[in-house]
């Protein structure tokens, strides 16, 4: 059974906005995400190609599991809140992902 993640992408236009999302994502959104949804883990990350945007990763053990997600009353309330504190300033779209390949060292 294939594993899945949904990726978060997210652009934080405005420089003086993006240690507040950061300080916010880290200590508020990330592990809120990862209760609610059941994911097996998560981490963030700041692109060094263009520096607004930030991504989000939620891995789980099955694919099925980041499909179910999308449009879920799991989500909705991470959105609602994620629109309350960031509004218009910061937007964001979703992509689930299939883990086609591992390869460790």
């Amino acid at each position: 059974m294939a594993k899945g993640c949904l990726v978060v992408r997210a652009e934080v236009p405005d420089a003086a906005d993006r240690p507040a999302f950061d300080d916010w994502y880290a200590s508020d959104h990330l592990p809120w995400a990862i209760r609610v949804f059941g994911a097996q883990r998560g981490w963030r990350c700041w692109s060094k190609t263009d520096p607004s945007v930030h991504y989000a990763f939620y891995e789980f053990a099955e694919l099925a599991q980041a499909q179910a997600l999308a449009g879920s009353d799991k989500i909705k309330p991470l959105i609602a809140d994620f629109d309350r504190v960031w509004g218009n300033r910061v937007s964001r779209g979703r992509e689930i992902l299939e883990i086609v390949q591992e390869v460790a060292s």
